[in-house]
């Protein structure tokens, strides 16, 4: 008996942990999940201020049929939350809280004066400032960073090449749900499978091993004289 009560314990160890589900307290988020998803100063098409970072989150504020309210980032100093919308139907809501929400990055500017002035030592031709990073946009073929200063204040800068970052891959297992309502069957992940073939061995170890022990006590039949 005492071995049988190794599979629950074996099988609680092996199964992967599952995403913190959402509260009321975390809010809902909803995640970028195309390149082109807009973050807007108002409900219009004309007020789009930067492409919010590939795969990364929103706080959805309040939900409405063409534009939500939305929060991108949190106050966490140096960075500062920025309110705004996004078009309902360019992100997708998710039923838990991610791990990494937001993309806290910053960016530094350099200024170099075209003339060096003819007195002083020149220390000052060069300037540098750091910035932190909302999103970015391209205007009239030129790529523009949407920041903002020490101060709080935002606005554009200009870029050479767009900012690089890691990915979040957290809202893919959201797929598999879909699927499944919508009523097809959804095939098992490579993990599941090697889940419950090791499962299975166990099972069957588990079972020799009982059977092997129940033999053994078996008294021996002496002979009849």
């Amino acid at each position: 008996m005492k071995r049988l009560f190794l599979l629950p314990v074996l099988l609680f160890f092996l199964l992967p942990a599952a995403p913190r589900t959402a509260n009321a307290d975390d809010g809902v988020y909803a995640v970028a999940a195309a390149q082109d998803v807009w973050f807007y100063a108002a409900e219009r098409e004309d007020s789009k201020l930067f492409l919010l970072p590939y795969t990364y989150y929103v706080r959805v504020l309040s939900r409405g049929d063409v534009y939500s309210s939305v929060q991108y980032l949190d106050d966490a100093p140096p960075y500062r939350a920025v309110r705004g919308y996004c078009r309902t139907d360019s992100i997708r809501p998710v039923d838990f809280v991610p791990e990494r929400p937001f993309l806290y990055r910053t960016v530094t500017l350099a200024y170099t004066l075209p003339v060096t002035p003819a007195l002083g030592g020149g220390n000052f031709s060069r300037v540098e400032r750091t910035f932190c990073y909302y999103g970015m946009r391209y205007e009239d073929g030129v790529l523009l960073f949407y920041v903002h200063d020490e101060n709080g204040v935002c606005d554009y800068i200009p870029a050479n090449e767009p900012l690089v970052y890691e990915l979040n891959t957290d809202y893919l297992s959201e797929e598999v749900p879909a699927a499944a309502e919508s009523g097809a069957s959804a095939s098992p992940s490579a993990a599941q499978i090697v889940v419950i073939c090791i499962a299975c061995v166990a099972v069957v170890g588990i079972v020799v091993l009982v059977l092997r022990s129940k033999r053994s006590a078996l008294p021996r039949e002496e002979p009849e004289q």
